[in-house]
């Protein structure tokens, strides 16, 4: 028997799911600046590559028995390949309820679901693009009652944070699950403009407070991305998020049973530049541009920046030394000295684990005078938020070499080492460090001495002249105190020579790591 009616119907079926939400509403989702879940997926998989999973999914309207239309769930899904490799992408479709959760036998993904099990059973990365408020209270009215928290539980989504990459994009406003499922990610990213994120929009903050705020001011990206690190990066358009995606997911592994990807090593590991021999200045108090170290230190042109905007008195981003995946933690002296507050830790933190769930070496790049002093950094709760930072350094597993570039003070710079580990530190000429700078410890130490004496601010400089003859790196060089003093132009070629022997190990420990108490 002939079965062309049915593939007739077939055809239609899907062509009907391909028209979304209907031409108003997508062109309302154009005129807001934004791309529809079916533009987006196009522009960020490799071409053709897209297996829609569930496309006739929706509601049917029937007469005498005939499909007369279908209205398509409000969630795109399937498998696809980013630079070549198998990933799970999905999203809602805002012109759809306004990306709504629909109800089904079973979810197609957003929190739970077919996209998240496919993720976790063929162990590849899942990229979540998200447009949608979640649930609603008219659901309570469907179904005659109201359901408990965590009906839809975030399980997998927590299982899949020890398994495979986790991306996730706000690229509209997303409130309630959706908004949770962007901070069960491993990395984050929102639309500058058209992206906004938040525990409860605009509507439930007026009822709940009486604060009257927009959409904007209440969790764009001066607040989720540099205020509160709610989401990590932000793009200046929907395309740009894409490259962006697929920029992060080129140095994660496909799952944490592999090891990350190696890179092309046309850049001579060799090289060795001049500018490095004056980068840091011969007046210790001013500061010089530490991105530029990582830039002539690392493979050219390799820098992925995580979390840019937040902390930014540490810089924390993806790399290669010689094609080699590396992530790098590095002080950032033009911002407070390089000091390290609440939110510098937190940065750091999430990085290091990150690294250490993908097998990813760390390398360090020092110049940090200690933890944030004052009464602002103690009321936000600076002490346990920096021992937490030593924790996190301390359980990390992945290798790591780090390298002083200058200061490297107090609790702070233990931080900034693997006690557990090989402990490789090595030094740049110019550094120094110690319990705390000479400058605040003398007047701690001597404080009775410069009360007695005629001229105390004299003493104090005499003192620190006399104290900082002992904080030459060359001394402690002698001691073994610290395993290497280095000429800055070989910073290059020493940190890949350990880099690329570090691979043999981290071939032999692949697999999930054992965490407690991690943050997503």
């Amino acid at each position: 028997m002939s079965r062309k009616r049915d593939i007739e119907e077939l055809e239609q079926r899907r062509r009907w799911a391909e028209q979304q939400g209907g031409e108003e509403n997508v062109a309302r989702q154009h005129q807001a600046g934004r791309l529809t879940i079916r533009e987006r997926i196009d522009t960020l998989v490799d071409k053709g590559s897209f297996q829609e999973v569930g496309k006739l999914t929706g509601a049917g309207e029937y007469e005498a028995g005939e499909v007369q239309g279908v209205t398509p769930a409000p969630y795109v899904a399937g498998l696809a390949k980013i630079g070549g490799r198998d990933v799970v992408v999905g999203g809602e479709d805002f012109t759809i309820r306004g990306g709504t959760t629909a109800r089904l036998d079973r979810r197609k993904g957003g929190q739970g679901g077919f996209s998240e099990d496919l993720a976790h059973q063929y162990r590849i990365p899942l990229v979540n693009l998200i447009d949608g408020a979640g649930g609603s209270v008219t659901s309570a009215k469907r179904r005659g009652h109201a359901t408990f928290p965590g009906v839809d539980s975030f399980d997998r989504s927590v299982d899949l944070l020890a398994e495979v990459p986790v991306v996730s994009a706000v690229l509209g406003s997303a409130a309630g699950g959706p908004a949770g499922r962007a901070i069960l990610s491993h990395w984050s990213v929102m639309v500058a403009e058209t992206s906004q994120v938040f525990a409860a929009g605009p509507a439930v903050v007026e009822r709940s407070l009486g604060q009257r705020i927009t959409k904007e001011d209440l969790g764009g990206p001066d607040v989720a991305v540099a205020k509160g690190g709610t989401i990590d990066n932000v793009a200046a358009s929907e395309e740009e998020c894409c490259w962006m995606i697929r920029r992060y997911l080129s140095y994660m592994p496909q799952n944490v049973w592999q090891a990350p990807p190696q890179g092309p090593a046309d850049d001579s590991v060799e090289r060795a530049d001049d500018e490095l021999l004056t980068i840091v200045p011969a007046e210790r108090r001013r500061a010089y541009h530490m991105r530029r170290v990582i830039e002539l230190v690392f493979d050219k042109d390799s820098v992925f920046e995580i979390q840019p905007d937040f902390g930014t008195a540490l810089i924390t981003c993806l790399a290669r030394l010689g094609g080699h995946v590396v992530g790098v933690v590095a002080n950032n002296p033009m911002v407070y000295g390089g000091a390290m507050d609440v939110a510098e830790a937190l940065k750091q933190c999430h990085f290091i684990e990150l690294c250490d769930t993908f097998h990813i070496p760390l390398v360090f790049l020092v110049d940090v005078p200690g933890f944030m002093v004052g009464l602002q950094a103690e009321e936000n709760g600076v002490l346990r938020a920096g021992m937490r930072a030593v924790y996190v350094a301390s359980q990390a597993t992945v290798p790591v070499v780090t390298c002083v570039i200058r200061k490297c003070y107090g609790m702070a710079g233990m931080a900034t080492c693997q006690q557990r580990g090989v402990n490789l530190r090595i030094a740049w000429p110019s550094a120094e460090w110690g319990s705390l700078p000479v400058e605040g410890g003398v007047a701690v130490a001597y404080r009775r001495e410069l009360a007695e004496h005629p001229d105390p601010k004299a003493r104090e400089q005499e003192l620190e002249a006399e104290l900082r003859e002992f904080s030459s790196p060359f001394r402690a060089a002698e001691a073994f105190g610290v395993e290497d003093v280095i000429d800055p132009r070989e910073t290059r070629a020493y940190l890949h020579q350990f880099i690329a022997a570090a691979q043999s190990r981290l071939a032999t420990e692949l697999g999930p790591k054992a965490r407690t108490g991690v943050r997503p």
